[in-house]
């Protein structure tokens, strides 16, 4: 076991946003005070006598959800699905918006030298975004379009991008997200669908189609027309979660034998997120477009329930 502090900073996730505002997500539920908080990194002041990978002083990131070790989905090498998983800020369970935590040194890995604490909290998000990739299984060079320009979306394409993908496209309503793309990231096309359709885009300029969706924005209208941008053989990755039950045309998707796969936060993928951010393959400080101290957690917490076309990630300084 280890305890970190000195966190620089604290992510806010929607999720955070959530429980903050509605006090639920579906049957987890808020019925005592909780700490929130499980986007970290932190500094490790104190480790125990069985721990030899760390040491008092290491840079470090936290992988927030401990399974069951003797669970039949962690022994099944799917840690994730465990039902009994505790994750923090999802009731009861305590996130790490605080000073200390005590965390499992099998779920804590170490920042590469040229890695900031800063960015060493956007691994956690960056994990979802590489793991659907990876689920992909998508063939270099291949174009792919992300539904979604929130930060797992942007996380999502610059994955994406980082592993070879020749054409990378994210589409949302929000022309301030798209902005802040094209801003800070070369080679991922935006589409603003205040302004047009995917297939409008596509059709003109001559693209087919792509070989893979990431679905990322979890709105129920994304998936209307799915199949027409998919080409041949082309797989939908769902990411984000819709609100409600979702109208998915399924002859249309049979007749191109797409393949469907969703994904549940991440597994196995913290090392090699941390490899790719090393080796300079995932640019990820200019995510953070906001920090808040410590003791203005509440207007934090208040002004990211805004949903902030402007921002991206909102963090919080702690320590």
């Amino acid at each position: 076991m280890m305890s970190a502090s000195r966190w620089i900073p604290c992510g806010i996730c929607g999720s955070d946003v959530h429980y903050y505002t509605h006090g639920r997500i579906g049957d987890f539920i808020v019925r005592e005070p909780m700490i929130l908080g499980h986007e970290t990194s932190g500094v490790i002041s104190e480790v125990g006598r069985a721990v030899s990978h760390l040491k008092v002083g290491d840079r470090v990131c936290m992988e927030p959800g401990v399974p069951g070790a003797t669970s039949p989905e962690t022994l099944a090498g799917c840690y994730n699905l465990d039902p009994a998983v505790r994750f923090w800020a999802t009731p009861p369970v305590h996130g790490s918006l605080r000073e200390s935590v005590v965390h499992p040194a099998a779920f804590t890995f170490r920042l590469p030298d040229n890695v900031t604490l800063a960015e060493g909290a956007l691994v956690e998000p960056l994990a979802t975004g590489v793991y659907a990739v990876q689920r992909a299984q998508v063939p270099p060079g291949s174009a792919v379009l992300v539904l979604g320009a929130g930060t797992i979306g942007i996380v999502t394409a610059l994955a994406a991008r980082g592993t070879g993908c020749s054409e990378v496209y994210i589409a949302d309503v929000k022309a301030g997200k798209l902005a802040f793309v094209e801003r800070h990231y070369e080679g991922i096309t935006t589409i603003d669908l205040s302004v047009q359709s995917v297939a409008e885009f596509f059709a003109a300029r001559g693209i087919r189609g792509v070989r893979v969706i990431f679905e990322a924005s979890g709105s129920p209208q994304a998936y209307r027309g799915l199949s027409e941008l998919l080409l041949p053989k082309g797989k939908l990755i769902l990411i984000g979660m819709p609100p409600e039950p979702v109208v998915l045309d399924v002859v249309s998707m049979q007749i191109k034998e797409i393949a469907i796969e969703s994904i549940f936060r991440y597994v196995n993928v913290f090392p090699g997120v941390l490899g790719m951010m090393g080796a300079g393959a995932l640019r990820v400080a200019p995510l953070i477009t906001k920090t808040y101290p410590f003791s203005e957690a509440v207007a934090a917490f208040e002004y990211a329930a805004t949903a902030p076309e402007s921002e991206i990630k909102i963090a919080i300084q702690v320590g």
